[in-house]
């Protein structure tokens, strides 16, 4: 009869298909019981978005039928875990990723793009929120159809000191903070650097976001201190940069990607939005591939993001069939095993308990 150690063994051996490492030196073999018809394995995927667990079945129900001879049938299970750098709080907040969402230059989608991936990442059944740190032009709020003024909190400490939390506004299950909550629709917001800094530490530090996989947090466009203030407050999982496929936008991506690289921030890749006949198609793939980063999809350019992004239903787009559901979420697959697979890559990976 097979014994677990034996299976466990041959399990391990098995490459992922994604990764192309074994599961032993993922750690991805969850359990293995062979006191029972069928023989069971489960293994332990790094993200709930992991895309290939029909590949990986398939291979390890071969590796195990070959070479353990006394199993006469397997069965496959599957349970995630997301891996991060479990970035903290000074009140016990807990999110494994902070993942920013940046663009070169204005009116590429950037908003939309991570909107619909912090939605992507939320439909394949991981904890998310949304944070808008585009202060001066907030649009999260109307995309993702959130409105309100987020409450205040008292929360006290076990020593009995006593400060202020800010609930967020939760729009579909999604957890959301933005400034388009603190003022008016019309209204400018006129501020310097130090008064963004402060918005952007407060957004981050006070927010009551609870315990997540991943906080997306969406960019203001351009090169400015944004970036350098999120790499100096929490270690980023990485950054996604967005745009469109013509020229005069892909320079400016370029910039954004050197932006990143300079505040120590790892890109995570490039998506290219708005894909289609307007526009053209592939100009990002090639800047990605100039520039030596991951291209992780195209968007197209279909009447029905703008549709539901100007009702306020970004979020329907998973929930619903339509002509660009599976991009967005093979861009959410793409990007949070990118994720993952830094993480695996470099377990020793130093955590901040700053967020």
């Amino acid at each position: 009869m097979a014994t677990d150690a034996h299976v466990r063994q041959i399990v391990g051996e098995v490459l992922d298909p994604v990764l192309g490492k074994s599961l032993n030196q993922l750690k991805m073999v969850h359990s293995i019981s062979v006191d029972q018809d069928p023989l069971r394995v489960t293994i332990q995927l790094p993200t709930p978005a992991y895309p290939a667990r029909d590949a990986l079945r398939a291979a390890v129900e071969k590796a195990v039928s070959e070479r353990a001879t006394e199993a006469s049938r397997v069965e496959v299970e599957f349970t995630s875990e997301v891996k991060g750098k479990n970035s903290g709080g000074n009140v016990g907040l807990k999110v494994k990723n902070v993942i920013a969402v940046g663009s070169g230059k204005g009116g590429v989608g950037k908003s939309t793009v991570a909107a619909s991936l912090a939605y992507g990442l939320q439909h394949f059944g991981a904890k998310v929120g949304l944070l808008d740190a585009d202060v001066y032009g907030p649009s999260i709020p109307h995309l993702v159809g959130a409105s309100g003024q987020p409450s205040i909190k008292q929360v006290q400490t076990p020593d009995g000191r006593t400060f202020e939390r800010i609930e967020p506004i939760v729009a579909h299950g999604l957890k959301v903070m933005s400034m388009g909550f603190m003022v008016g629709a019309d209204q400018a917001v006129v501020w310097r650097g130090p008064m963004l800094h402060k918005a952007l530490t407060q957004f981050m530090q006070q927010t009551e976001w609870g315990e997540l996989d991943y906080l997306i947090v969406d960019m203001p466009p351009g090169t400015g201190d944004v970036a350098l203030t999120l790499s100096q407050m929490v270690s980023l999982a990485g950054a996604v940069v967005v745009c469109t496929p013509q020229q005069v936008a892909l320079l400016d991506a370029g910039k954004a990607i050197t932006m990143f690289n300079t505040v120590k921030i790892p890109v995570l890749g490039m998506v290219e939005n708005m894909s289609g006949e307007v526009f053209g198609r592939g100009g990002a793939k090639a800047k990605a591939e100039a520039m030596q980063v991951p291209f992780l999809g195209e968007i197209p350019s279909d009447p029905i993001i703008r549709i539901r992004g100007d009702d306020g239903q970004i979020g329907k787009l998973f929930s619903e069939e339509n002509t660009v559901r599976q991009s967005l979420l093979d861009i959410s697959s793409n990007v949070a095993m990118a994720i993952a697979k830094g993480i695996l890559e470099n377990p020793a990976m130093p955590t901040l308990e700053i967020l």
